[in-house]
């Protein structure tokens, strides 16, 4: 659709009269970039974590693997790109750099890279390898490289920080065009670094120097990377890892800092990530972010936990269709491939998402609207509602503020997706919308939406079937709608098999009395048991051979008293402990997913151990469900 800058022949009257041209709606308050336009239309891509952390069977590494075990004996990038193209993802990103430290390139900054590894006899180049396959499946290729690391014992010093920005600059400069570079919001704390067990506290208001040092290295080598953290600038965390954006989700944003400081990444207040914020200072919108299996790293144990393509689909309805980006975490194996169960998910997913959407049911529908911009040239018509091009668009005089568009279909359809779009361009300019159905001849409320922005999907609880519709339009200022559209969802059979490992029923252990014990053993997610005095930890008594543990933490969205560290210990009598396991349960606060803690042996003893040693909550332990394994 093109606006005419000049004016209108209109034939009236049995002669031609010049009409006065007509303006386009003003922009509306926020409004994207050109790189923000390009990332929207992108949709969905992948995050692939593969570091030597996967060797260890780990979710986050200390930073203290040997190099020596990163040698995957069939490293295929293709397959892993190749899978990701075939759920039709538009890009992949590589992490080139974890909270281990390890680089996935022969950096200059660091000896702790593949160049120190046995991969490729040291000449190897993940990254590239990487990039290259991305390109080979027509998809764009970002990186994602994180400010902490728990390797390098500079850090928390000026030279880590300069370090950290050479290696940005050697990622951004050698991998050709990027969509994202993408900045994780995790950037200090307790770490190995290089061997030193100690906590490193850094100001991250100032350490990074993100505005004044390290993004304008990405703005000048890739002007059309965004750049991603919790606080943006161009794209933030949605505040969840569980990739839902907010029912109200606005492209609008705030980022407003903690204790009356500037907003960093790790530093924000997150209140808003979800929902973002009417008539925001910036356009940054949602990112979600969500591992195709629990974590972002592979373990075995989980294989049969891989997310299944319906439930992928329910990700990118609350993600793409509430106007967010979904960036799914892939896992490959320690061999360097991607696990059968994750390929066949992401087929599937794929084929779902296209058949779903291949055909419009509303594309031959008839648009009539309550009031149309210069109506006399058509220039802003309905006809533009299902011409395909989100960038085109029907739209209201500047003071109407409420409209409506009544919708008649050839014929009866039966669809259970209801999409709308506005033309960003123009900024995020609808308030809701309400959609009507005639049941005997009176309009009825079928569903309703609040935010629109660059993609609203509305699925419905069950399939209707109908040929007219309505569509209430409300807004602050003149409105437009680029798109709409009436779509099915597409189902066929699907499962794995199941490679999980067998969780012990309550009559093959027993568990030591304690406060509210009976809640962390009923099985129910919804209930979870607190403890105060947990720091002589949890018995258990088999009555089996196990393989491993298993810690649920409470599942109502707060986090008072998850665990954070811990210990396993083993004992014969119950008098003398052996220790059998310890570490932490990585990102757990953002991602309160099971723990499953898999041992390097079976376990034949009669009682096992489980301490916290480090809750989020002084002095408080909650638990929603404890678990033992076997094979």
């Amino acid at each position: 659709m093109f606006t005419f800058l000049f004016s209108s022949l209109l034939w009236v009257n049995g002669s031609f009269l010049l009409s006065e041209p007509v303006n386009p709606p003003k922009p509306y308050g926020a409004l994207p970039s050109e790189r923000q336009l390009k990332w929207h239309e992108m949709d969905m891509y992948c995050l692939i974590h593969y570091t030597p952390t996967t060797f260890q069977n780990k979710e986050w590494g200390y930073g203290d693997a040997d190099p020596a075990i990163f040698n995957p004996s069939n490293f295929d990038a293709n397959q892993i790109a190749k899978a990701a193209a075939s759920g039709g993802f538009k890009g992949l990103i590589s992490v080139a750099k974890h909270h281990d430290g390890f680089c996935l390139w022969p950096t200059a900054t660091t000896t702790y890279s593949v160049a120190s590894s046995p991969w490729k006899q040291g000449k190897g180049d993940m990254v590239k390898d990487f990039m290259t396959a991305t390109h080979a499946n027509n998809m764009k290729f970002g990186v994602y490289l994180s400010a902490w690391d728990r390797n390098d014992t500079r850090y928390g010093t000026a030279a880590y920080a300069d370090a950290y920005r050479a290696q940005l600059t050697e990622l951004m400069s050698n991998y050709g065009e990027l969509f994202t570079s993408w900045h994780d919001g995790a950037n200090g704390g307790d770490g190995y670094y290089g061997g030193l067990k100690e906590k490193r506290t850094i100001d991250r208001n100032t350490y990074y120097a993100w505005e004044e040092k390290t993004w304008p290295i990405v703005r000048k080598l890739q002007p059309m990377a965004m750049i991603f953290s919790d606080v943006g600038p161009d794209m933030r965390w949605v505040g969840n890892e569980s990739g839902f954006a907010g029912e109200t989700s606005w492209a609008t944003f705030t980022p407003q800092g903690l204790d009356g400081k500037k907003a960093v990444p790790g530093l924000v207040n997150e209140k808003t990530l979800t929902s973002g914020v009417r008539n925001g200072k910036y356009w940054i919108p949602a990112e979600c972010d969500v591992p195709q299996r629990p974590g972002w790293f592979y373990h075995a144990e989980q294989n049969a936990k891989v997310k299944t393509p319906t439930e992928l689909f329910e990700i990118y309805l609350k993600s793409v269709g509430r106007g967010a980006n979904m960036n799914l975490g892939l896992a490959p194996m320690p061999s360097g491939q991607l696990h059968e169960n994750d390929v066949k998910s992401l087929e599937a997913f794929g084929r779902k998402v296209k058949k779903t959407f291949e055909n419009n049911l509303a594309k031959d529908a008839q648009i009539t609207a309550t009031t149309t911009r210069d109506h006399e040239t058509g220039e802003y018509g309905t006809k533009y509602i299902i011409d395909n091009d989100r960038y085109s668009y029907w739209a209201t005089n500047d003071d109407e503020h409420q409209a409506a568009l009544e919708i008649k279909l050839k014929s009866a359809q039966t669809f259970d997706i209801i999409q709308i779009r506005e033309n960003i361009k123009l900024g995020q300019r609808l308030d809701s919308v309400l959609v009507e159905q005639k049941v005997n001849g009176q309009w009825t409320l079928l569903t309703k939406a609040t935010s629109i922005g660059a993609n609203r999907l509305m699925k419905l609880a069950k399939p209707i079937t109908t040929d007219e519709l309505r569509i209430q339009l409300f807004a602050p200022v003149a409105i437009t709608v680029s798109d709409f559209g009436l779509f099915k969802e597409f189902d066929e059979p699907f499962e794995f098999e199941d490679t999980g490992f067998k969780k012990l029923s309550a009559r093959q252990f027993t568990a030591a009395a304690f406060t509210e014990s009976a809640k962390a053993i009923d099985n129910n997610a919804e209930t979870f048991a607190t403890v105060t005095a947990y720091e002589k930890g949890f018995v258990f008594e088999l009555k089996e051979a196990i393989n491993g543990f298993g810690y649920l933490p409470r599942q109502d969205g707060k986090t008072i008293g998850t665990a954070t560290k811990y210990k396993i210990y083993s004992s014969q009598n119950k008098q003398q402990w052996e220790l059998l396991k310890e570490g932490e349960f990585s990102n757990i606060k953002a991602n309160p997913i099971l723990q499953q803690i898999i041992f390097d042996d079976v376990v034949k003893v009669k009682y096992i151990k489980f301490v916290p040693t480090e809750t989020l909550t002084k002095n408080v332990f909650t638990v929603a469900s404890f678990e033992l394994y076997s094979k």
